[in-house]
């Protein structure tokens, strides 16, 4: 009778140390994951900020000053009798 109550003590115990290792790997599995919608969520933002910026450059796309901004900022363009200059440090 005692050796069947330490062989199901030693069962027990090691059902138990099972249970506590899986359940720090699931912890673990869950902050990765949380970091990982975290990043999602970032890159969900920056996106809707780009798409904004986008929608508010074809709503004005007949506007003087939207048609400048695009120019210099996107395309590298200058007006006439601009001057370019060039940082040479970098």
């Amino acid at each position: 009778m005692k050796k069947a109550s330490i062989i199901t003590k030693l069962v027990i115990l090691a059902l138990i140390a099972y249970a506590t290792l899986a359940l720090l790997g699931m912890r673990n599995k869950i902050e990765d994951a949380e970091a990982y919608k975290i990043a999602l969520a970032e890159q969900v933002e920056e996106k809707r900020t780009v798409t904004a910026d986008l929608q508010y450059k074809i709503d004005h796309k007949d506007d003087r000053d939207t048609i400048a901004d695009v120019a210099r900022n996107d395309l590298n363009l200058v007006a006439p009798g601009e001057k370019v200059f060039y940082n040479a440090g970098d």
